[in-house]
């Protein structure tokens, strides 16, 4: 009976994984991104809505109807893997209904296609050239269903963003693809300008359409739909007031640990950011990793890819306003080096991006952890665990790791470093408040961009990006401080329970789960199920 429900189970999982791959949305995020079937074309139409209502129903319904009592525990976590990721499809088309409210969304759907296909290092062989320049052919029909889908509960504010976003989209576009089309193929390389100046007239067209309506939908999802994705989805044993009262905390305890570091950089010489910044980059990633195995916090094989920057390509430079210009690859190709496009030392870089120039090891310990983390999971032996299902396990991972390299030495000689660490620590404790109050209608995206532009403080444009992203992805802002909580909690726990916990195969482990909801993790690693029971309560009592 086990093998039989065992099938059944991984059957389903990979019938649902191959319809989610065609029809999940695209968005601003580098983690979630997926590669598409080579046919794949974004399909937004009422029809398609439909079709995705359907579909889920008939899945759900299949899951809720194999009976995992008794089943193997691995076996029961993967029943609750799928349970989050049909949760999150229920999430994402009846209660978050960015389809429905969110005007950048259809950018994304339209456009951010187009911009992974430009991600990946050259050749662009004529596979790669026809799928951008079937992008380039879908942004029309996109936009069509946008105005269909957004006319009756479009939310303004997200309107208004996305006519400043499209401000200077048109022109973005075609001046990006002009780059890209002598590195392609002779035949796609003539289509191309028409293509693109065609697109850019209907981003045009959308942004004009936009301008001249009034919405008046909300823009925040409220707090029962925030608590059916906390709760549901990624399984957070928390309510908001807890998370609130730990960010807090955390926010103060970051103030102290950047007033000690800036004492410590007080009288050297201020960071330059010098011309060989990428190969240098080369050289600290693998300092990085030697220096996991030297202090024994985590051993990372010898085969694992690496995470390189890489000079921004001209194709790219001007649409990085869609996206986080960070080649990931695939699980098709989880060999393959991920590449961190970045640009020349200049005035008026943002918060991220100069740190990164002044000190590669601040992207290393965050963006190369993902890069990492998701390598080790996309080879995971269990299909289940290959997948990204929200971002509270990757994002805490990645957080958790920043705070170990501080508190490992790693920045010790480069104190101004540790500044940034600290203060970004800072940011991220001021997300959970954000993203809270931007999800319960108690600021709006102004206020949330000037509180961070101010109290961290930042660079204006990242503030209002950052602002609008946690305005449309509820939960996403708050899933760095609340995951590397969680992942304290586990670590404190096994401390607890066991005599000796070697760090080196704990961190392992959780880099190798690492798109698995914590409480999962918890339940498989130490036998526990109270954060999964208190989820589990939580979410039955805001049902």
């Amino acid at each position: 009976m086990t093998e039989k429900v065992a099938h059944e189970l991984a059957q389903l999982i990979a019938e649902f994984w191959d319809w989610r791959i065609r029809t999940q949305p695209d968005s601003y995020d580098d983690v979630p991104r997926v590669e598409r079937p080579a046919d794949w074309v974004a399909d937004w139409s009422p029809d398609a809505i439909a079709d995705r209502r359907r579909r889920l129903g008939e899945f759900a319904g299949r899951h809720r109807a194999i009976d995992l009592t008794g089943a193997p525990l691995a076996i029961q976590i993967d029943g609750r893997l799928l349970g989050s990721a049909l949760a999150k499809v229920h999430w994402e088309l009846e209660l978050l209904r960015n389809w429905q409210r969110n005007a950048c969304f259809y950018l994304d759907q339209a456009l951010v296609p187009l911009y992974t296909l430009l991600l990946a290092p050259p050749p662009f062989e004529e596979g790669r050239a026809a799928a951008i320049l079937r992008q380039l052919r879908q942004v029309p029909e996109t936009l069509r269903h946008a105005r269909t889908n957004l006319t009756e509960q479009a939310a303004a504010p997200f309107a208004a963003y996305a006519g400043r976003l499209l401000a200077d989209g048109p022109r973005s576009l075609t001046q990006a693809l002009a780059a890209l089309a002598p590195l392609l193929p002779a035949p796609f390389a003539a289509d191309l300008p028409g293509l693109a100046e065609a697109a850019a007239g209907h981003l045009a067209a959308f942004r004009d359409w936009l301008g001249g309506r009034t919405f008046t939908g909300a823009t925040a999802v409220g707090g029962e739909a925030l608590a059916f994705y906390l709760h549901r989805v990624a399984l957070v044993p928390y309510t908001p007031e807890q998370m609130r009262q730990y960010a807090r905390v955390e926010f103060q305890r970051a103030v102290l640990t950047e007033a000690s570091w800036r004492r410590r950089a007080a009288g050297g010489a201020a960071p330059v950011a010098d011309a060989f910044y990428i190969d240098r980059q080369h050289i600290l990633e693998a300092d990085v990793r030697r220096f996991y195995a030297e202090r024994g916090l985590l051993r990372l094989p010898n085969t694992l890819r690496r995470y390189r920057f890489a000079a921004m390509p001209p194709y790219v430079a001007p649409l990085t306003w869609l996206g986080v210009p960070h080649y990931l690859s695939s699980q098709a190709r989880p060999d393959e080096d991920a590449l961190r496009y970045v640009r020349a030392p200049e005035p008026g870089l943002s918060y991220f991006q100069q740190a990164k120039i002044l000190d590669p090891r601040t992207g290393i310990v965050h963006e190369g952890v993902h890069a990492h983390q998701l390598a080790l999971s996309w080879q995971h032996p269990n299909p289940a665990r290959r997948y990204f299902y929200d971002s509270l396990p990757n994002e805490g991972i990645a957080f958790y790791n920043e705070e170990l390299m501080l508190l490992s030495g790693l920045f010790d000689d480069t104190p101004a470093s540790g500044v940034f660490l600290a203060n970004s620590m800072r940011l991220r404790a001021l997300r959970v408040d954000i993203d809270l109050g931007l999800s319960l209608g108690e600021i709006t995206l102004d206020d949330a961009a000037a509180l961070l532009a101010e109290t961290v403080p930042m660079d204006r444009a990242t503030a209002r990006e950052e602002a609008a992203l946690f305005a449309a992805t509820p939960a996403q802002g708050l899933s760095y401080q609340i995951g590397k909580r969680q992942i304290l909690d586990l670590l404190a726990t096994a401390h607890s329970r066991y005599d000796h916990v070697d760090l080196q195969e704990f961190h392992y482990r959780l880099w190798c789960e690492g798109n698995v909801p914590l409480a999962l993790q918890r339940w498989e690693l130490l036998g526990l199920r109270d954060h999964l029971d208190q989820a589990d309560r939580l979410a039955a009592r805001s049902s």
